[in-house]
């Protein structure tokens, strides 16, 4: 049976390439490959010839069945993505858990990460940290998405559209509060890599007046960890919300800055706002 690499490519300077994957990529009867004429330039500049058969998030349902049998049959074939650590916010995933379950060889080729680069060039102490994909763009899911990289203790890691990132910035900043370090890691690796490294305020500055363009990742640092109330911490807590309440904030903008100025869990501090909201707008008997 044969063995599916899942091989890691240059998420922008060619010479990062590993000489294993170089070789793997040369010895595989086929390269699965989320964009064949990017991957092609990668082939090309490595001397290699191997065929190329697409893969991305359109056809990898369809494209399944067609894998395995090659597996079956003894083929070795590679994945790859348009640059970096396939399966890392890219297709791939359902293609390896059915070549898992079918019995087949998996093996990783480690290399380029634009997660790993932009975590350990952001000066942001990272004894863990947490990768969240790309920013969900409106509703409930961007809401929970922020709160998550606000309540996180340890860095989290996140990708964003440059059209979208002052965005990003701004609500992370009303979110976590405009002190948050943050940086911004900017086409890494290739020519023009930049990388701003200072408050969320700063960032929203910084790319109101400078437009990003080219491939963004975005580490925020981790917030202090909240801590157990006491009823000291409640009675305070409530004084606050009604503060911003009055001032004519909305619910769960009081209930974020009632959490971040007093350090309080996200949780007690909507259920304190929310218990006073409630108390407004009860009947009077």
């Amino acid at each position: 049976m044969g063995t599916l690499y899942i091989v890691s490519t240059p998420i922008g300077n060619l010479e990062d390439v590993t000489a294993r994957a170089a070789r793997i990529l040369g010895e595989v009867a086929s390269v699965l490959s989320e964009d064949t004429r990017r991957t092609r330039v990668l082939l090309k500049h490595l001397g290699v010839s191997t065929s190329l058969l697409s893969l991305h998030e359109h056809n990898e349902a369809s494209r399944v069945h067609a894998v395995l049998a090659r597996l079956e049959r003894g083929d070795d074939l590679a994945l790859v993505s348009d640059a970096g650590t396939p399966l890392v916010s890219d297709p791939g995933a359902r293609l390896v858990e059915a070549v898992v379950e079918a019995g087949h060889d998996v093996v990783p080729v480690p290399g380029p990460s634009a997660v790993m680069a932009a975590l350990v060039g952001s000066g942001l102490a990272a004894g863990g940290f947490t990768f969240l994909g790309f920013a969900p763009r409106k509703g409930r899911e961007r809401t929970a998405f922020l709160e998550r990289m606000a309540d996180s203790d340890h860095p989290t890691v996140c990708f964003e559209s440059p059209e979208r990132l002052r965005a990003l910035l701004s609500d992370l900043a009303e979110t976590c509060g405009e002190d948050r370090r943050v940086a911004v890691g900017r086409e890494i690796t290739k020519l023009y890599e930049t990388f701003f490294r200072g408050t969320l305020a700063g960032a929203v500055s910084y790319y109101g007046e400078s437009p990003p363009r080219g491939e963004v990742t975005v580490v925020l640092e981790g917030g202090e960890l909240s801590r157990k109330p006491d009823a000291a911490d409640t009675e305070a807590a409530r004084v606050l919300a009604g503060a911003l309440m009055d001032q004519g904030q909305k619910s769960s903008q009081a209930a974020r800055e009632v959490a971040r100025r007093l350090r309080l869990p996200r949780n007690l501090a909507y259920e304190i706002v929310q218990s006073l909201a409630d108390a407004h707008t009860e009947p009077e008997s």
